[in-house]
């Protein structure tokens, strides 16, 4: 590491200073040389895990390193705009070749947030104004997969052929990426209306409409996500966030990765940190990361991906680097780093066009 780490990253009982310069380290000691950050070594990376990371490096002050990630998605988009589900590294054939050729619209999309988070981190206009074709390439992709109603189509195939279907957490996360695209946008003076309908029937389907969505409900990301993803606020966030928090929170644990298996996952746990931070409920926060801390960091500050905790087994046998990146995340928002607060708080991104209904 080339700097102290901030103070934002400090958190009682969660993490000192040693600690989360351990943690911000195992992210590094993993980016590839054309800026890539894998899962880990001899695994996959995906855009949006990469992204997820690069904006953790952005809240330890390793901006050149998450400069490198972001070089690396305008370095590998396709011409639609898109990016493909799964690049090989370390895994025996040739580094960034293409594993699943796929296209998740989330994972598209997630590029817009980690670009404004890195702006906001920064302050650097050429960077934004060079990367800003990417992220307008991206979101246009996005918003030409809308499906009647508002949702946005989950995949295209490797065969070119777009789904019918919608998933709640990756549609809240593409609404998060489309209001960082808007935020980018206006502050670029750069209109873009068709996102800002976009954003608006997303929006209001998530919130109002969640048959329009497949049935994921055994998966705690689908409980939390429209908080995380900005479309819930308010008393509509805290009463979703309390419905189902006896079934997938586990006292002195972390949150359960889906309703009906007895495994807590640390990206899981982090991201409903986030999610609760951003709706006032700080101190639940803090007890999560505080929980995961005893049976999920690793001695050199990485992390595990899950625990079994009716085996006390760590399962699968993994440390991932976007686990690492969503726990610093949710530590940089308790902390008070402004780009982490603005970019998941949501109060000042666009919203989008208002709807009271659609069809």
């Amino acid at each position: 590491m080339t700097a102290a780490v901030p103070e934002v990253l400090l958190l009682d009982g969660v993490l000192d200073a040693e600690q989360a310069a351990g943690t911000v380290r195992s992210i590094l000691a993993e980016q590839q040389r054309d800026g890539a950050i894998p899962w880990f070594t001899g695994h996959h990376l995906d855009p949006w895990d990469h992204t997820e990371a690069a904006m953790a490096l952005d809240t330890a002050g390793e901006h050149a390193a998450a400069e490198a990630a972001y070089r690396w998605l305008a370095d590998r988009q396709n011409a639609d705009g898109s990016w493909y589900a799964a690049y090989g590294y370390g895994h025996g054939g040739p580094d960034g070749e293409v594993v699943n050729a796929a296209k998740e619209t989330n994972f598209c999309a997630y590029v817009a947030v980690g670009v404004w988070h890195h702006h906001l981190s920064t302050g650097d206009d050429a960077f934004l104004e060079w990367i800003w074709p990417v992220v307008r390439r991206a979101l246009d992709f996005i918003v030409g997969l809308r499906l009647p109603g508002g949702p946005i189509a989950w995949r295209v195939a490797e065969s070119g052929e777009a789904t019918d279907e919608a998933l709640l957490t990756g549609s809240s996360s593409i609404l998060h990426a489309l209001r960082c695209g808007l935020a980018i946008a206006d502050y670029l003076e750069e209109p873009q209306p068709d996102w800002e309908l976009a954003a608006g029937r997303l929006r209001h389907a998530i919130a109002h409409h969640p048959e329009r969505f497949l049935d994921k409900d055994r998966f705690s990301m689908d409980w939390y996500y429209p908080v995380l993803g900005t479309a819930l606020r308010g008393p509509a966030a805290l009463e979703r966030i309390e419905r189902e928090w006896d079934r997938f929170v586990v006292p002195g644990l972390g949150v359960r990765c889906v309703s009906d298996r007895p495994w807590v996952t640390g990206g899981e746990s982090a991201e409903l940190a986030l999610a609760l931070w951003a709706v006032g409920e700080s101190d639940r926060a803090v007890d999560i990361l505080r929980w995961i801390q005893k049976h999920l960091r690793h001695t050199d500050g990485s992390y595990w991906t899950g625990y079994v905790f009716e085996d006390d087994a760590i399962w699968p046998e993994e440390r991932t680097t976007w686990t690492a990146g969503a726990l610093l995340l949710a530590v940089a928002a308790l902390g008070g780093d402004p780009a982490t607060v603005a970019v998941f708080g949501g109060d000042d991104l666009p919203t989008g066009l208002v709807v009271q209904d659609c069809c």
